[in-house]
């Protein structure tokens, strides 16, 4: 396992993220990852990273593979593979701006950038290294991100980042020793851009797969699963199941992470339904993103193992 300066930490804030859970997960990795008998990781909703960036630090493997359906997500990683120094200059300019401004004026700052992140769609070519506009889109997606309300990453149907203002006093938007960090250890990643059945060809029986799939809501009102402008419904969560049943007859070695429908209706049976046969564990998360305070708190996830 190669040694950073500094550990290297999600750079997002990540709605869902597993930077909480990582150590109640990693009680649940399988026992050849954590000995080095296994030669490939593989996540293909990559998210903020918690549990890649924690098996990277951790555990010996050779091979790493992540993917993401969210284009602009899968720009920012390059970027900071390619030439995070680069991406760090843009970073700092904004921080710097948006630092000199008062509260009133930080709020505008914001609302400008959101919108010129939204009228710029054009396709970004992922498949080419990252130029200076992708650079400079890449910089802009991550203040969105530390600066916007929770630290939501959420579309509407046209694909526009919609997350309001998130009025901190004193957000942290350029780290770049965790930058640093960060892109060392991605030299060791595949980074791909597509759904995750594109990363069939990776996995074997030497492979471990961590799926963070965008949740499955708890209630009408926990709708924080639009990451990309398609949306994640209960037939994508079967077709994923389907996926998993496929990945087991080559004897992979999976993990998948989703909401505990029985947190409100102890009746609803539909991940055990999905997944009968398999491992199901309950971990124990703290959530703080629902708009009433007296809901937040601890509630269960499972945890979907094959081994």
């Amino acid at each position: 396992m190669a040694k950073t300066a500094e550990v290297a930490a999600p750079f997002l804030k990540w709605a869902g993220g597993k930077g909480q859970l990582s150590h109640q997960i990693d009680r649940h990795l399988p026992v050849p990852l954590k000995t080095g008998k296994l030669k490939r990781y593989v996540e293909p909703f990559i998210g903020g990273g918690a549990v890649f960036f924690h098996v990277a630090q951790h555990y010996t493997v050779s091979e790493y593979v992540i993917s993401d359906t969210n284009p602009e997500l899968i720009l920012v990683y390059k970027s900071i593979q390619e030439n995070v120094d680069e991406l760090i200059h843009h970073l700092s300019n904004l921080q710097h701006d948006y630092n000199a401004l008062n509260t009133e004026s930080r709020e505008v700052y914001f609302y400008e950038h959101r919108t010129a992140l939204n009228a710029l769609k054009t396709e970004i070519d992922l498949a080419q290294p990252v130029n200076t506009v992708g650079f400079q889109r890449a910089a802009q997606i991550i203040f969105l991100n530390r600066t916007c309300y929770n630290g939501l990453y959420r579309v509407n149907r046209k694909g526009e980042f919609n997350v309001p203002y998130g009025r901190y006093k004193n957000p942290r938007i350029c780290s770049p020793s965790n930058l640093r960090a960060v892109s060392q250890t991605l030299n060791r990643a595949t980074i791909r851009f597509g759904d995750y059945a594109a990363c069939e060809d990776a996995i074997d029986d030497q492979t471990f797969v961590y799926f963070d799939p965008p949740y499955r809501p708890i209630s009408k009102t926990a709708s924080f699963k639009a990451y990309a402008k398609t949306d994640f419904n209960d037939d994508e969560q079967l077709r994923l199941a389907q996926f998993y049943r496929m990945l087991d007859e080559k004897n992979a070695y999976l993990m998948l992470s989703n909401s505990d429908p029985q947190n409100t209706n102890p009746e609803d049976t539909f991940f055990l339904d999905a997944y009968e046969g398999f491992q199901i564990e309950r971990v124990q998360a703290l959530r703080m993103i629902n708009s009433n305070a007296q809901k937040r708190g601890p509630v269960n996830e499972l945890l979907i193992l094959n081994y």
